[in-house]
C-alpha cells in the first residue's frame, strides 16, 4: 500500500477556495450502550486524553471501564438526547449552518463552512477529504474550545497531522488556538448573563454566579498546560464586564475521573458548601462549552441542582451555552475571519 494517497489532478484553472471547519468533542450517535461503548473506546484511549502507558491503560480502558461505565452513561444521554439527537452534534451543526449564513450576508458566499467531531461522526478526517474534493486550497481548523487545552485543541492538531501525514497534494492549513479572552466571546457570555438576570433578578449578598469549567488533572498544569490559567483569565474578564465584586464570582472544576487530583476547586462540592454556608441561590454558566451537551445539560442542570438543593440551597438556575445566539455566531465569524486575513 503507498504511504501517500493518489489524488485526482486539481483543475488549475478553478478559482481556489477557503473553508472553515468547525470541531468539537463529539458524542455517540444514540444514547444505547453500544454507541457509548464504541465512542468511550475512541475517546479514552486518546493519549492526549489519558496519559497513561498504553499497556497497562489498555487492560484498565477494555477489562473495566468499557465493561461497567456505558450503560451508566447511556442512561445519562438518554435524559438529555433531542429529538434531533444529540445534542452536542445537534447545537454544533446550527452553529456551522448560521455561520454559513452570517458570513453568505458579509458578501462571503465562496466560503465553505462545515463541521466536525474529533471523536465519532463526521470524522475530521473525511470532513477535511470532502472540502479539498470541493476545491477548498485554504482550510481553517476552529476548534470550539475557548480556553487551549492538549487534552482537546492539541488532539484536534493531532488528528488533522494524521490526515496531513497521508495526503499528496495538501492545501493551506491553519488553525484557532483559543479564543478564551476574544472581546464577542466575552460579551456574548456577559450578555447571556444579564438577560438571566432580568429574568431572574441580579444576585444580592446572598447569590453566587458560578463558571463551571471540563476539569483536568492537576498534573496537566504542572506539566505546562495552559488550561487552567486560561480558564483563570476568562472568569476575570467576565467578572469585570458584569461589574461583580470580589468574591460574587467562582471559578470551578467539573467532571473528575479517576483518583488522581484535578483541577480544584471541584464544582459539586464547591455547591454543597455555599448551600452550607447560606448561599441561597446560585447561577451557574459553562464557558469552556461552546454548546450544551452531556456534561452541561445532565451534569450541571441535573447533578449539581440536585446536589445544591439537598444541602439546603433555595434557588439553582442553570445559564445555558451560546449555542445559537446570534452574538456568539457573529464572534465566532469575527474569531475566524481575523485569523484568515492573518495567514500566519
Amino acid at each position: 500500500m503507498p504511504r501517500y494517497r493518489t489524488e485526482p489532478v486539481r483543475d488549475t484553472a478553478a478559482a481556489p477556495r477557503t473553508a472553515i471547519l468547525l470541531v468539537n468533542l463529539g458524542t455517540p450517535e444514540a444514547p444505547t450502550t453500544a454507541a457509548v461503548r464504541r465512542y468511550l473506546g475512541q475517546f479514552l484511549w486518546d493519549p492526549r486524553v489519558v496519559e497513561i502507558p498504553r499497556l497497562a491503560w489498555w487492560f484498565v480502558l477494555n477489562g473495566i471501564i468499557l465493561n461497567t461505565r456505558p450503560k451508566k452513561s447511556a442512561e445519562k444521554y438518554a435524559a438529555v438526547w433531542m429529538t434531533e439527537g444529540s445534542p452536542l452534534k445537534v447545537h454544533t451543526e446550527r452553529q456551522a449552518k448560521l455561520l454559513k449564513g452570517l458570513l453568505g450576508q458579509q458578501g462571503l458566499d465562496e466560503l465553505l463552512i462545515d463541521f466536525a467531531m474529533r471523536y465519532g461522526q463526521p470524522p475530521i478526517e473525511s470532513k477535511l477529504d470532502e472540502l479539498k474534493a470541493a476545491g477548498a486550497t485554504r482550510i481553517l481548523i476552529v476548534p470550539l474550545y475557548p480556553q487551549f487545552a492538549a487534552s482537546t485543541t492539541a488532539s484536534v492538531m493531532d488528528s488533522v497531522a494524521g490526515w496531513i501525514l497521508r495526503a499528496r497534494n495538501l492545501p493551506e492549513i491553519s488553525f484557532v488556538r483559543d479564543y478564551h479572552d476574544h472581546p464577542g466571546y466575552l460579551d456574548a457570555l456577559a450578555a447571556s448573563v444579564r438577560e438571566h438576570w432580568q429574568a431572574h433578578g441580579r444576585p444580592t449578598d446572598n447569590t453566587r454566579l458560578l463558571l463551571s469549567f471540563h476539569g483536568l488533572p492537576q498534573r496537566s498544569t504542572e506539566l505546562g498546560d495552559p488550561y487552567f490559567h486560561e480558564c483563570q483569565r476568562t472568569g476575570q474578564l467576565l467578572a469585570s464586564r458584569l461589574g461583580l465584586p470580589d468574591g460574587q464570582l467562582l471559578v470551578t472544576f467539573q467532571s473528575r475521573f479517576g483518583p488522581a487530583k484535578w483541577l480544584q476547586p471541584y464544582t459539586q462540592p464547591t455547591l454543597e458548601e455555599l448551600a452550607g454556608q447560606g448561599v441561597e441561590r446560585v447561577d451557574i454558566l459553562c464557558p469552556g462549552f461552546a454548546a450544551d451537551c452531556l456534561e452541561t445539560l445532565e451534569e450541571i442542570a441535573l447533578e449539581c441542582k440536585a446536589a445544591f438543593l439537598g444541602k439546603g440551597g433555595k434557588e439553582f438556575h442553570y445559564i445555558p451555552c451560546l449555542n445559537e445566539r446570534p452574538d456568539w455566531i457573529a464572534a465566532l465569524a469575527d474569531i475566524a475571519l481575523n485569523r484568515l486575513r492573518s495567514r500566519g
